[in-house]
């Protein structure tokens, strides 16, 4: 469930293939900052034509550039469609809890305001892979297939913490830590030499070049992106909840769970440890779990990949979305 391996993108070498610095440009800046209501402005940047229209959804802490490797080829296809939620990237604050129910209104009102009609796709990664699935519950005559990257499980803090001993919720205690001394740091001074700065923004993930790579950087300095980024952690517990009370069948709704194969947790030149290894195994059984909530659910896991799969291995993300497109349309997908 945890989303901010923060530390883990950093760690990120290389992608399958990359896009240009060029043709990333587009990301570095707001595209579409539509009025929600009350004045509030969320960014939406769509691009390409056709239907069903795929929409993709972040992690924690994440701006619509999460895609860049991704929703260009989808575009191809069919209308993609990226945004940010409250506080992230160039979306304006919301003022209220960083909760999956009100990113699903959120997204609801974007989409509704956007005239971006369904039906759609949606994909989503990591905590954006529960957000996607409430969405689906709560507006099922709106979606028509769904990708799930190394989405979140509502059970996954205490299913872990049985195997690990209570390990992962020290881990992701630590992970908060962080994140409230970075909000704490960027409300006093976040400029680059400070040690706030060292912890808390570093270095843009490799796959981010010139101008996004900036854009990423800037965003990490700012007070907003980090009360907004320590708002979606602290109500991961009540997102969860907002799933669980929201599960049922998915009846045979084109499902594809994407799973990484390598563990975020492993420690660097150590052997896999036989306590990782039964934590990763549950974690695989979880998403088993939702896609069998589908006739036509399927897990792929996704061998070389670490959580961050759309960045490490944008392929097997942009083939499972295409896939998912070809069954909503009901017609076989071209090779």
């Amino acid at each position: 469930m945890k989303t901010s391996f923060v530390v883990a993108a950093w760690l990120i070498t290389q992608a399958a293939w990359a896009v240009s610095p060029a043709d990333q440009n587009e990301y570095a800046h707001a595209q579409t900052r539509v009025d929600i209501g009350g004045g509030r402005k969320m960014n939406l940047y769509c691009m390409g034509s056709g239907s069903p229209t795929v929409v993709f959804e972040s992690g924690t802490g994440s701006a619509g550039w999460d895609w860049l490797l991704v929703q260009p080829v989808i575009a191809q296809k069919t209308r993609a469609c990226s945004y940010d939620r409250a506080g992230l990237g160039f979306s304006d604050a919301s003022g209220r809890l960083g909760t999956s129910a009100n990113a699903v209104d959120d997204l609801h009102r974007l989409l509704t305001a956007a005239d971006v009609k369904p039906p759609y796709v949606l994909v989503g990664h990591s905590y954006g892979g529960m957000t996607v699935q409430l969405y689906t519950y709560t507006h099922p005559q709106e979606v028509v297939g769904l990708v799930s990257v190394d989405g979140g499980h509502e059970d996954e803090p205490a299913r872990l913490d049985r195997i690990t001993g209570g390990i992962y919720s020290k881990l992701m205690a630590q992970y908060l830590g962080v994140s409230k001394r970075c909000a704490a740091g960027a409300a006093h001074d976040m400029s680059p030499g400070t040690d706030a700065y060292k912890e808390c923004v570093g270095e843009p993930p490799p796959v981010f070049k010139g101008p996004v790579a900036h854009a990423y950087q800037s965003m990490k300095m700012s007070a907003v992106y980090w009360q907004a980024t320590l708002s979606e952690e602290e109500s991961e517990m009540v997102s969860a909840t907002q799933l669980r009370n929201a599960r049922k069948s998915f009846g045979a709704l084109p499902l594809i769970y994407l799973t990484r194969g390598v563990s975020p947790y492993l420690v660097a030149g150590k052997p896999q440890s036989p306590l990782n290894k039964a934590a990763e195994q549950d974690v695989k059984a979880m998403h088993d779990e939702i896609t069998a909530l589908s006739t036509r659910g399927s897990n792929r896991v996704v061998a070389g990949a670490g959580h961050y799969i759309h960045m490490e291995k944008p392929k097997a993300v942009i083939d499972a979305t295409l896939d998912v497109l070809a069954q909503a349309r009901g017609t076989p997908r071209a090779p």
